[in-house]
């Protein structure tokens, strides 16, 4: 059940960044997110009734849902935000980071991870590679840079927030957590939709429909689930590592279904990030074979 569920979450990761481009746009990606987790919530109740679950309340619970929710609302708010400006595969190569920024948090605030000498290097070159990716950004106009920005916030708070998540030690379900934070990250989304006059459907095209449609489906019911699972039963450095495949396979379907350009820049900074992720996960037997 892990490797199916591994095996899931990376071809959902695949997908949802070119799903969230074509789901939204300038005037309706507010209207778009707030409905896919109004869609993933209802599922979600739905699948609460039938498997009877039950809604725990206890301390460490709670504050597992409000982390999980706040993650949600701001992660998923900058994403949407900044796809608008960027192509879907710059949001998996962004979100690639996520290992390295699981990290850096954990040596820093948990003292669990020591850097190494390589594992420095991999933040090296890993940092190069983005400062290329950025530079290239700046080619399509200041708002690219604005939504490359925006997507690494998002990968941020989504790192910390599994961390955090991991460290509450709740002791409950995917499902459960999932459930509780979408109960928060829908309200927020709601609240913020209505303040801007967000959920008119005025420009939402059918196209838009489908893709917010799998979007609430798959990625939200089914994948944040799955993620939470593999997240309970695997170390939060392995979860991460989910995201070195991701970029690669998300640059390639956006090229294909998409028309995105993959020039020889976007290559460069791809690369050096999955080189630096690789280096950052492997930096033990790296250490063996130069230096043993």
């Amino acid at each position: 059940m892990i490797n199916v569920a591994y095996i899931g979450v990376i071809i959902i990761w695949t997908t949802t960044p070119l799903a969230i481009q074509w789901s939204s746009g300038e005037q309706v990606y507010m209207f778009a997110v707030t409905v896919r987790m109004a869609i993933g919530l209802a599922l979600l109740g739905l699948i609460f009734a039938l498997m009877k679950y039950k809604f725990v309340y206890h301390k460490k619970a709670i504050l597992t849902y409000i982390l999980s929710g706040v993650s949600i609302f701001i992660s998923m708010f900058l994403v949407y935000w900044g796809a608008q400006f960027i192509p879907s595969g710059w949001i998996a190569i962004i979100f690639g980071l996520s290992p390295i920024i699981t990290g850096v948090f954990t040596s820093l605030f948990f003292k669990e991870e020591f850097l190494s000498p390589i594992r420095l290097i991999s933040l090296f070159l890993a940092f190069i590679g983005l400062i290329i990716i950025f530079g290239h950004g700046t080619n399509l106009g200041e708002h690219a840079v604005w939504g490359i920005g925006a997507v690494l916030l998002s990968a941020t708070t989504h790192a910390l927030a599994a961390l955090l998540i991991k460290h509450t030690q709740a002791l409950i379900s995917g499902v459960q957590i999932t459930y509780g934070g979408l109960l928060i990250a829908v309200f927020l989304f709601a609240m913020t939709s209505l303040f801007n006059d967000a959920l008119s459907a005025e420009y939402v095209t059918a196209f838009n429909w489908y893709a917010i449609i799998y979007l609430g489906v798959i990625a939200t019911a089914v994948g944040f689930p799955l993620y939470y699972f593999v997240l309970d039963k695997l170390d939060a450095i392995k979860v991460s590592m989910i995201t070195l495949i991701t970029p690669i396979t998300a640059l390639l379907l956006g090229a294909m279904l998409n028309g995105e350009s993959l020039d020889t820049t976007v290559i460069v900074g791809a690369s050096m990030i999955v080189l630096g992720l690789t280096m950052y996960e492997y930096d033990k037997k790296i250490a063996r074979l130069l230096f043993e």
